[in-house]
């Protein structure tokens, strides 16, 4: 599968997951958790992927993109950071459902950028093959990546 397809359709995965938690009501607890879980999981994963293969990848590629792939660094970091708080909250906490919503503009807003702004220019000097050749590694780091957002080193390490 072409790399930026497969990023596109986990991006899909996890917009659903945040419109399911959406729907959630103040007493659909264990549904909160539950896809609070799901959400920690993908986007761990997909973060993992992207800055293992694809961005270095896409640095070279498209050299243009570097400021934008520095930036979604920083942006995975944030987002890390408030998956592994969510990891361990409690579902009653009132702050999950806050927490959640800060995550949603955060990752709606880095997902934006990513396919309007960058993803054109990566497909471009990329090229399909290339493309197909980055998708394939993708699926094979998705594999190993970590779930646990503790387990993923900072952008500075």
């Amino acid at each position: 599968m072409d790399a930026i397809v497969l990023l596109r359709e986990d991006h899909k995965t996890v917009e659903k997951l945040f419109k399911r938690f959406e729907k959630t009501g103040e007493d659909d607890l264990a549904e909160r958790r539950a896809i609070a879980d799901e959400v920690v999981s993908e986007l761990t994963v997909h973060a993992w992927i992207e800055e293992q293969v694809f961005y270095p990848a896409a640095r070279e590629a498209a050299p243009d993109t570097t400021d934008h792939i520095l930036e979604s660094i920083e942006e995975h970091h944030a987002v890390v950071w408030m998956l592994s708080e969510l990891k361990g909250m409690d579902p009653s906490d009132e702050r999950l459902k806050a927490k959640m919503s800060v995550l949603m503009e955060n990752v709606r807003h880095h997902v934006e950028e990513e396919e309007q702004e960058w993803f054109p220019d990566v497909r471009k000097a990329m090229g399909r093959n290339r493309l197909t050749e980055i998708g394939e590694q993708l699926e094979a780091e998705k594999a190993k990546a970590p779930r646990d957002p503790l387990a993923v080193p900072s952008a500075d390490e």
